[in-house]
């Protein structure tokens, strides 16, 4: 697949993420997926099915999610994706009890594809942030 091919399928998956419909799991995760940076959930199993955990435990703890992308490049079959994603926090987010706030949170994705599959992914995210914006950590400077 080209760069851009590769940087479309990855627009499709963050597309199919918003609608809240698990089986975009299956649709785009090669078998043998490895994410390396997977998000902070308890008990989280690897692969795929771990993705699929982790999509569960998001569509319970946010609603009306979505991605924006802000940035994209690609080399070879990697491609960086710089997101903003947005969600309203209307259930239960690591133990944090569900506060109606509407927030943001930022982040760069890397996905390998392979056969035209996501087959890894690694990210960093602002997981502060969003921690900040649900009251459980005090902004810097408060509480000091």
């Amino acid at each position: 697949m080209s760069t851009e091919q590769n940087k479309a399928l990855v627009r499709r998956w963050l597309e199919g993420v918003d609608t809240g419909d698990v089986k975009v799991v299956d649709e785009f995760l090669g078998v043998g997926f490895v994410d390396h940076n997977p998000p902070p959930f308890p008990g989280l199993s690897p692969g795929v099915e771990g993705s699929r955990e982790a999509f569960s435990y998001a569509l319970k703890a946010f609603s009306n999610f979505h991605h924006e992308i802000n940035d994209q490049y690609a080399d070879g079959d990697r491609v960086i994706t710089r997101i903003t994603g947005y969600g309203k926090h209307t259930g239960e987010f690591l133990g944090i009890p569900p506060t109606g706030k509407d927030v943001k949170m930022e982040g760069i994705a890397v996905h390998r594809i392979v056969d035209g599959k996501l087959v890894e992914h690694w990210a960093q995210i602002d997981a502060l942030g969003l921690l900040i914006q649900l009251g459980a950590v005090p902004p810097p400077g408060e509480g000091t």
